[in-house]
Formats: C-alpha cells, sequence, structure tokens
C-alpha cells in the first residue's frame, strides 16, 4: 500500500520545514542539506523524498551533483487553511476587544 502524501504532512516534520527554509532561496546541494543536519544522510534522504512526493521540492541532477529546487505553490493550501481560522479568530478578538472597551466606558461614566 502507497502511502499517500500531503502538503500537512511535509511540514509536520520540524526537519522538513528546516529543508524547506533552506532551499526556499535558491537550489541547494543534497550533500549541504544533509551536512546541517545530526542524522544519517539516509533518514535526509527519505526526508527528501517526502518532500518531492508531497510537491514541495524538485530534485534535478546538475553534473555530479544533485540538487533540491523549491517549488513552494503547495504552501497555499496551508495558507488558505489557517487563513480562515486567522479570520475567525480575528473576529473574535476584535468582538472582544470592543465588549471590554464598552465595559471600561460604562465603567467610567458610572464613576462619574
Amino acid at each position: 500500500m502507497e502511502a499517500r502524501r500531503d502538503v500537512f504532512q511535509a511540514i509536520a516534520d520540524p526537519t522538513r520545514r528546516a529543508i524547506i527554509g533552506m532551499i526556499a532561496k535558491e537550489p541547494v546541494n543534497v550533500n549541504t542539506i544533509a551536512e546541517q543536519f545530526e542524522v544519517s544522510r539516509q533518514a535526509i534522504s527519505l526526508h527528501l523524498k517526502i518532500l518531492s512526493e508531497c510537491g514541495l521540492l524538485n530534485i534535478r541532477q546538475q553534473g555530479r551533483e544533485r540538487l533540491c529546487e523549491a517549488k513552494l505553490e503547495k504552501l497555499n493550501e496551508v495558507h488558505e487553511w489557517v487563513e480562515q481560522y486567522h479570520k475567525l479568530w480575528k473576529g473574535r478578538l476584535n468582538a472582544l476587544k470592543q465588549f471590554v472597551e464598552q465595559e471600561e466606558l460604562q465603567a467610567q461614566n458610572s464613576y462619574k
């Protein structure tokens, strides 16, 4: 049975998030990525495979090197999912702020 991968699984792991951060600005050699972590090369290869299967990176051969390039468009799925809760909580917090301000105003008026 093949594991189904999605962008949420990709960002669930701190090592994969760190790899995304490394390759976000420019392509990075696989060896350079592996040197940044205190885990085996095999573990890094698995993380890179997961990121590739999730559509967040592309590994291409350039001469003798394998370069990892970011494909961050899939992170829009995460942004859209988070944004709905951001809007929800922003609305709730604004309502709470208005309530507190009204209570403070009423309290000030009752002391006069």
